[in-house]
Order: C-alpha cells, then structure tokens, then sequence
C-alpha cells in the first residue's frame, strides 16, 4: 500500500497539461476554420456587392448630379455619425449593470448601420472586376455620389469628435466631483493652549 507520501509528485501533472494542449489545438483549429470561413466570404461578396449596390444607388439618382451629392451627404453623415454614436453608448455603458448586453447590441447596431459606407468603401478600395464595374456605374448614373459620401463621412466624424469631448469631460468632472464628495472633511480641531499656571509670571 502507497502512502501519499510515496507517491511521485509528477504523476498527476501530465492530466492538466494535455487538458490545456487539448483547449489550444481546439482554439487552434476554431481560429483557423473562422478565417477560412471569412475570407471565402470576403471573396464572395466582394465580387457581388460593389456591383449591386452600386446598380441600387443608380436606380435612386437616375443620374441626377444634385441627388447624387444629396444622397450621398445623407448616406455619409447617417451611416458614419450613428455608428460612432453607438459605439459611444456601448463604450460609456459597459460597465454599468447590464451594460455588456447593451454595449454588445450598440455594437452590433453599429455594424449595421455602417453598412452602406463600408459597401460604398468595397466600390472605391475595391480592386475586383466587380469594384471597376461599381465605379464605371457610379461615374455614370450617380455622379458626385462618391465625393459627397466622403465629405459626409468627415463632417459626421468631427460632429463626433465633439460631441464626444463634451461628453466625456462632463462625466470625468462629475466622477472627480463625486470622489471629492465622498473623501471625509478633516476635522479642523483648534489647538487649546494651556492656562498660565498662577505665581508663573514674570518678576
């Protein structure tokens, strides 16, 4: 019979080690697979989506250089500032009581909502067939469209960019605020100087 003491203190460390090799490779294979998976999708989509959205703006300018540069304002400023906004929110709400659910869902909205830019961005970045044929059509039945999106895109980003330094300079005070508030006043206690003892004074 083997005593605890008898038994080699290596015998119970190869368990946790392959365990933990075990969760790696899986990890491994998971990132692995994912990449794949996103990159055949990248190569799908970029050879339909510059096209088709590009087709999808023509249809609503009808080669109107004024609608162009309107719809394409409307699209950058929307598509860009609710993004960023959202963004922000989910930032700022993190950790508050239920704040991962409501930064994950501001997350995701955001993603959505910057769709249109980000297809747009597959057109002018673009370097498939599909991304040439985008800009041909573009050039053709939306003009001004590209330009107007981009000028959108930076009026929305500077919007941001203050909107966000009140925001976080307001909340930075009221957090300083509410630290010096709760840190005790110190109690000045005045310093009592003894009474002169009698027959003391001077001669």
């Amino acid at each position: 019979m083997t005593t605890p003491s008898e038994t080699a203190p290596g015998d119970a460390r190869p368990e946790p080690t392959r365990s933990s090799f075990v969760t790696w490779r899986n990890r491994i294979i998971a990132l692995v697979v994912l990449a794949v998976v996103l990159w055949v999708s990248y190569l799908i989509l970029a050879a339909f989506i510059p096209r088709w959205w590009a087709q999808r703006i023509a249809e609503n300018v009808h080669g109107s250089f004024a609608k162009g540069i309107w719809s394409g304002l409307a699209i950058g400023i929307i598509c860009t500032a609710v993004p960023l906004f959202l963004l922000l929110t989910a930032g700022m709400t993190w950790r508050k009581r239920s704040g991962p659910f409501i930064a994950g869902a501001s997350a995701v909205l955001a993603i959505l909502a910057a769709i249109p830019n980000l297809m747009t961005l597959t057109i002018v970045l673009g370097d498939s067939n599909a991304a040439h044929a985008g800009e041909r059509i573009l050039d053709v039945d939306a003009p001004g469209y590209r330009g107007a999106v981009l000028v959108g895109a930076i009026v929305a980003a500077l919007l941001f960019a203050v909107v966000a330094f009140l925001v976080i300079r307001r909340r930075f005070r009221r957090n300083r605020a509410e630290k010096q508030r709760g840190v005790p006043e110190k109690q000045h206690v005045p310093v009592e100087i003894p009474p002169t003892p009698p027959g003391s004074g001077t001669i």
